[in-house]
C-alpha cells in the first residue's frame, strides 16, 4: 500500500516525494468531509501532502482546499475571513498568510493538488478546508510530536 501511494506522490510532485519524509493523502467529498481528521509527523520532517478532491459538484458550489493553521489560530475565525477573501485567492487572504504553516490551492471535482513544507514545532495545528462554510465540519489535526 505504501508503495503504491508513493507512486501516486510520484505522479503528483516526482522532487517533492524524493525529499519527503513523511507522504500523507488526503480526500475531500461532495459531503464536505476530509477522509483523514488527524495525522501525525515529526518535528522538522519535510512533510508531502497530497489532497484530493474526489467529489463531482461544481468548484464553484463544492470547491476544496486545505490549509493548515499556526498554533493557536481560531479556525473559525480564519474561515470567517477567508469568505472576503474570495474564490478568486482560493479563499486565503494575503493578510491570513501569516497565520498559515501551508495551504492547497482550491479544487475543482477530480483535481489534486501537493504541498511540502517542514513539520513545525511539537504541537497540535488544526487544517481546515476555508471554503465558504465548509470549516465547521471539514477540519482536522496534524499532531506534532519531537
Amino acid at each position: 500500500m505504501k508503495t503504491i501511494l508513493l507512486a501516486l506522490l510520484a505522479l503528483a510532485s516526482p522532487l517533492a516525494v524524493l525529499s519527503a519524509d513523511v507522504s500523507v493523502v488526503i480526500e475531500g467529498n461532495d459531503q464536505m468531509k476530509f477522509n483523514k481528521q488527524a495525522f501525525t509527523v515529526k518535528s522538522g520532517q519535510t512533510v508531502t501532502l497530497l489532497l484530493k478532491n474526489v467529489g463531482h459538484l461544481p468548484k464553484e458550489m463544492m470547491g476544496h482546499n486545505l490549509v493548515i493553521l499556526k498554533e493557536g489560530v481560531d479556525k473559525m475565525k480564519f474561515a470567517a475571513e477567508s469568505v472576503k477573501a474570495g474564490m478568486a485567492a482560493e479563499y486565503v487572504g494575503e493578510s491570513q498568510k501569516e497565520q498559515v504553516i501551508a495551504y492547497t490551492r482550491l479544487l475543482g471535482p477530480g483535481e489534486s493538488d501537493t504541498i511540502t513544507f517542514e513539520a513545525p514545532a511539537p504541537g497540535k495545528y488544526e487544517y481546515i478546508c476555508s471554503f465558504l462554510g465548509h470549516a465547521g465540519i471539514m477540519n482536522g489535526v496534524m499532531t506534532v510530536t519531537e
